[in-house]
């Protein structure tokens, strides 16, 4: 199966929001690309008619990290050259390889960086302490060589584009879809029951046991509680989680497909994002939080500088100290005791979704990108 674009990754699943619910249905809706994603995930190959995108599965992930850093490059190397595209748009550091061995074949590469890969190495908890400077280290250097070799870099935040040249630098942000999180007739915010949601991976760094320490400090009148969904890392996180005062006001949804999530928001009062302040969150910008603006919904958020001045600018939320239940409690307090100025939060965080913070922004940048790295005679016909 050919394509002039492929679009590669061993880590995250076919249904991953940015690779493919965005970046690739974004390609093909344009008409100028033919789209093919390679995927590791053993489900197999299919083609979705629905978003005009080919989807081949080159088998079952590795067991173990080795594994798939060694197997999965391989793998995808074999796929992609049987495939022969223009453009082949890689989405993990593991890849790294497979990307420099291709355009030593002619083929145009884009890195497509997620993450600000070294800083987040140094909070990796399966990693040993004494080996993660070092490790971090030696991925950057990979990475600014490698860089130097691709057509282009996506980084998915400003402050990971200062790591790469900014020639051939482009960010294309994770913003929410406008469309995703607006529901036709949705639930009137003042007839929502007192809840509270976390979407995403549930591990400590993110919060976990201070989100459920907060709901059980609340009130027990206000028969507040928290909607959670994702997954816990490490798995034996879940049964600490459950021992702790407050999880029997937790209502936990596990993993959510997307409109669950949109159902899920349309349903509460409120969202949180109360990362904790490690290197690789301070200067993130979270796709939970601005899918919670793009819900309607008010933010209760971390309180760092660069979140403090989208929270503040758009006036959308409240800002805690991530550490601290109490506080978190507090803002949780605050908004079901003051629902029509949490709702007004809530639209404030919405308009700034229409206005900036949109994925139809970021497509148009991705788009562009493409029509300097595609040859004219090589792009797919507009129908």
């Amino acid at each position: 199966m050919s394509a002039n674009v492929c679009i590669l990754t061993t880590v995250h699943p076919r249904s991953d929001t940015r690779i493919f619910v965005k970046e690739a249905t974004a390609l093909a809706a344009d008409g100028t690309s033919e789209v093919l994603m390679l995927v590791q995930d053993g489900l197999g190959s299919v083609r979705d008619s629905a978003h005009d995108v080919n989807v081949v599965d080159v088998g079952w992930p590795p067991r173990n990290r080795l594994a798939r850093m060694t197997l999965g490059p391989w793998r995808m190397w074999r796929a992609v050259r049987t495939a022969a595209p223009d453009v082949a748009h890689f989405h993990d550091p593991e890849l790294i390889p497979v990307g420099l061995a291709l355009k030593l074949s002619g083929v145009r590469v884009i890195y497509d960086v997620h993450e600000d890969v070294p800083r987040q190495i140094l909070d990796k908890y399966w990693i040993p302490v004494r080996l993660r400077q070092p490790i971090a280290w030696a991925v950057g250097t990979l990475e600014w060589v490698a860089a130097r070799f691709f057509d282009a870099i996506v980084p998915a935040t400003p402050k990971i584009a200062e790591r790469f040249p900014a020639c051939k630098t482009v960010v294309v942000q994770n913003f929410p879809l406008l469309t995703e999180f607006a529901t036709p007739n949705p639930l009137p915010y003042a007839d929502r029951p007192p809840a509270f949601a976390y979407v995403g991976g549930v591990t400590v760094y993110r919060g976990a046991r201070e989100m459920i320490q907060a709901v059980g400090l609340v009130p027990e009148t206000s028969k507040c509680r928290v909607e959670l969904a994702g997954g816990f890392a490490p798995a034996d996180l879940q049964d600490e989680l459950e021992q702790l005062f407050g999880w029997a006001r937790v209502r936990f949804h596990g993993w959510a497909s997307r409109s669950d999530v949109a159902k899920i928001l349309g349903g509460v009062r409120g969202g949180l994002v109360v990362l904790h302040p490690i290197r690789n969150h301070l200067d993130a910008y979270p796709v939970k939080m601005f899918e919670y603006m793009a819900a309607g919904l008010p933010v209760i958020a971390s309180d760092f500088p660069l979140w403090r001045k989208i929270i503040e600018g758009a006036g959308c939320g409240l800002l805690v100290n991530p550490r601290d239940p109490k506080a978190i409690a507090d803002a949780m307090q605050w908004i079901l005791s003051n629902p029509d100025q949490a709702k007004t939060m809530g639209e404030r965080g919405r308009r700034a979704v229409e206005e900036t913070y949109n994925w139809d922004h970021e497509a148009k940048k991705l788009i562009r990108l493409y029509e300097t790295l595609l040859p004219n005679d090589h792009r797919v016909s507009q129908q």
